[in-house]
């Protein structure tokens, strides 16, 4: 009776038809350069219309380019990474991936130039090297090794016993969570996609944890446009500039110290984080 009820899950998740498809004739993405450029964006979840996730939000992204959104909860941080990944669509505005808009694309191909670390890392019973390949299933050994140095994760990947064949366990539970999210961190780099979101990718770590994440992804971040969304302030100092968004808005924008500098929600948000 567990195993019917079990297919008939199955079945329906078969059959079920994703609520962004791609137009009839998709428009083709042009050689990547990760420019992003949000114009007058207004957004609500289908589950909740009347309730305005992102309300005339623009924000343009240069290639090449590292733009930390920080906010308190709510702000809308995380559905600008959704609508972006194309979970979504959008009711108003207009999205650009290297000058071309996203709905006139192909979903896949917009996801083929995006590579996500999310704050849980989504990992899978199988070897080191399998959870990183998974990134790009034609990645060969040595650019899955290339990806492992490069997130930090090298050292306790050769530490294992069988290296990077060990089988991990089931959510790779044989691993910390400092060492899953390094594995998570490598698995995006072996995307070689040329943009990188970066969602709380530090937030469930203690602090030594957090300085060996932190390393791995300012390796991570060189050549690479970024997007972060962090609560901890301390991880986004280095960003080229920093989004200020409250109520699905931008309210303020630029360097750490010219936003302390000028008051407001940054400033207080600030003053929480790092008093002491």
């Amino acid at each position: 009776q567990k195993a019917a009820g079990a297919m008939l899950r199955i079945d329906e998740l078969l059959r079920s038809e994703p609520g962004v498809k791609a137009p009839p004739s998709p428009a083709q993405l042009p050689a990547p350069r990760g420019e992003i450029r949000f114009e007058h964006v207004r957004f609500a979840y289908p589950s909740r219309p009347e309730a305005v996730v992102l309300d005339d939000f623009s924000l343009h992204v240069k290639p090449g380019e590292t733009v930390a959104l920080v906010g308190p909860s709510g702000a809308g941080k995380s559905s600008v990474f959704r609508l972006l990944l194309r979970y979504y669509d959008f009711t108003e505005g207009r999205i650009e991936l290297d000058g071309v808009d996203i709905r006139a694309c192909d979903p896949g191909a917009v996801r083929t130039r995006l590579s996500l670390v999310a704050q849980d890392a989504a990992l899978f019973s199988g070897s080191a090297a399998d959870n990183i390949r998974f990134g790009r299933e034609g990645a060969t050994d040595e650019e899955v090794r290339a990806a492992a140095a490069k997130a930090q994760a090298l050292g306790f990947i050769d530490a294992l016993p069988q290296g990077f064949d060990t089988p991990l366990g089931e959510r790779a539970k044989s691993l910390s969570g400092g060492q899953k999210q390094r594995l998570s961190i490598a698995r995006a780099l072996v995307r070689d996609a040329p943009v990188l979101l970066l969602d709380e990718a530090t937030s469930a770590l203690d602090a030594e944890n957090e300085r060996l994440v932190q390393a791995a992804l300012g390796e991570a971040m060189r050549d690479h446009t970024t997007l972060v969304i962090a609560h901890r302030l301390a991880t986004v100092l280095k960003a080229d500039r920093i989004v200020v968004m409250e109520a699905g808005r931008v309210v303020d924008v630029g360097t750490h110290d010219e936003l302390v500098a000028r008051g407001g929600l940054y400033q207080r948000l600030a003053s929480l984080q790092f008093e002491t």
